[in-house]
Formats: C-alpha cells, sequence, structure tokens
C-alpha cells in the first residue's frame, strides 16, 4: 500500500539518514544510493531518485503532488564499517516489514550518535601491528619490527588527533608522516633496526588511503564518474601530504 503523503516526509528522513551514516563512515557511492532507495521502495514510494557525491546527498520522491526534494550536507568522513553494516541490517528488517518509520528513523539515530565500533586505543594497537607485519612482507628482517610499530603507531595517533584539532583536509596526514618518518629515523640512528626505508615504509602504510583508493575505483565501475573523480583526487592528494611530509625529514637528514 502506497504511503500517505504526510508520512512521506519520514519516509525522506529515514533514507537521507541512513544514505548520510553510511557515505560518512566508507560506503560507496552506489551503495548508499540504492539502499537509500530501497527503503522508499519497502515503505511504499513508487518512484524516488537519489543523488550522492562525496559531499552531499540529494534524495527525492515521485507522488501526485509536486515532486518533494531534499538535500543534505556530508561534511565529515571516517572508515567505520561497523555502521555501515548495522545501516544494511536496519534496511534488511525494513525490506522484511519489520520496521515502521518512527522505529527506523530512532536506531538509525542510535547508530549515529553511537562512538565508533572500536574504541581509540585499538585503532592505535592495529595501525602498530600493521606497521610491523608490512615490514616482515617486505622481507625485512625483525630489528626492523619494533621501531616501525612504534613509529607507525605513533604517526595514526597524530593523525587522529591532528584532525580533531585542526580540520584542514590533508594537514593531518602531512603532520603525521612528518612525526613518523622522524621517529623511524630516530630509531634508526639510535641503532633499533638496520633498514631504514623498510621502516618509514612500515610507518606509512596505515596513512594510506586504501580505502579511499577502493572506492573510487568501484565507483567508477559502477559509472558514478563524479564521485569516482573526487574520491581519486582526494586519494592522490592524500598521497602527496604523505609523500611531501617524508621527503621535508629525508631532505632535513
Amino acid at each position: 500500500m502506497e504511503a500517505k503523503l504526510e508520512e512521506k516526509y519520514d519516509i525522506m528522513d529515514v533514507s537521507l539518514i541512513a544514505g548520510k551514516i553510511m557515505l560518512e563512515n566508507g560506503a560507496e557511492t552506489y551503495r548508499v544510493e540504492d539502499t537509500m532507495m530501497r527503503i522508499a521502495q519497502s515503505y511504499g514510494i513508487r518512484d524516488s531518485h537519489s543523488f550522492v557525491t562525496p559531499t552531499g546527498i540529494m534524495f527525492s520522491i515521485e507522488t501526485d503532488e509536486p515532486t518533494k526534494t531534499k538535500l543534505m550536507r556530508i561534511s565529515n568522513r571516517t572508515t567505520d564499517l561497523y555502521k555501515v553494516s548495522a545501516v544494511n541490517a536496519i534496511s534488511r528488517r525494513i525490506s522484511a516489514g519489520e520496521l515502521t518509520t518512527v522505529q527506523a528513523y530512532r536506531e538509525l539515530k542510535a547508530i549515529q550518535k553511537a562512538p565508533m565500533f572500536f574504541p581509540f586505543w585499538i585503532h592505535i594497537l592495529a595501525a602498530a601491528s600493521t606497521s610491523g607485519c608490512f615490514v616482515i612482507l617486505l622481507k625485512g628482517s625483525f630489528d626492523n619490527v619494533l621501531p616501525a610499530m612504534i613509529a607507525g603507531g605513533l604517526a595514526y595517533f597524530i593523525v587522529l588527533k591532528v584532525a580533531n584539532i585542526v580540520p584542514t583536509v590533508f594537514f593531518s596526514e602531512f603532520i603525521a608522516a612528518l612525526v613518523g618518518g622522524a621517529a623511524a629515523y630516530l630509531f634508526y640512528r639510535m641503532g633499533f633496526g638496520g633498514d631504514l626505508d623498510r621502516i618509514i615504509i612500515g610507518t606509512l602504510i596505515p596513512l594510506v588511503p586504501g580505502l579511499l583508493i577502493t572506492n573510487a575505483v568501484r565507483d567508477l565501475m559502477a559509472g558514478h564518474f563524479i564521485s569516482g573523480l573526487a574520491k581519486g583526487a582526494e586519494a592522490l592528494l592524500t598521497a602527496l601530504a604523505i609523500g611531501t611530509g617524508i621527503a621535508v625529514i629525508m631532505t632535513l637528514i
């Protein structure tokens, strides 16, 4: 049964907040659009349209009345695939008819306000472990693992903290690479590790925008050229900021 006109605004709000949570936490553009339209269709909206870019979402529904359109701005983006998975689970429950618009909206709001699934210290520990493992993958000796882990964990700590203090895009990656590279060189000079190149590479691995590059390619393959090119450009500039930070350190030494 098609939704009543006075309910359509609630349906739009549910679709928009679902799309916003997904886009802010690392979902691909085409997946966000598909989820929003599926939610609207599950609530009886026969014709809906979504247009998603990395910085905004436009969503409209067509009825016998004039077409209704809403715009939502996206200013912050991070990576928390648990929230993406949680929104997908709610979308499936909506499709199964288990949630009203009010219930779905409340659950989505709870997901949006919830902290990241893993605490801050686990993020740092995971980054440090990644740095150490990449040294081994690069056939480095085990004496390079510990300095790479410490420098990599420090670099990731810096990128998270600086991003919260200074919202300037790419500045946090530059500072993190600068500090991480300096720490790696300091450990090398102190005799902890014998291969500076592998220590530095391991240090920088947690900063590499891997998910962003993957999403850019997937969006391009799905025909979302604006989003794909925008994410690709963001990934390129992030890599440039990381490279610049290390270049400054290598020049100074």
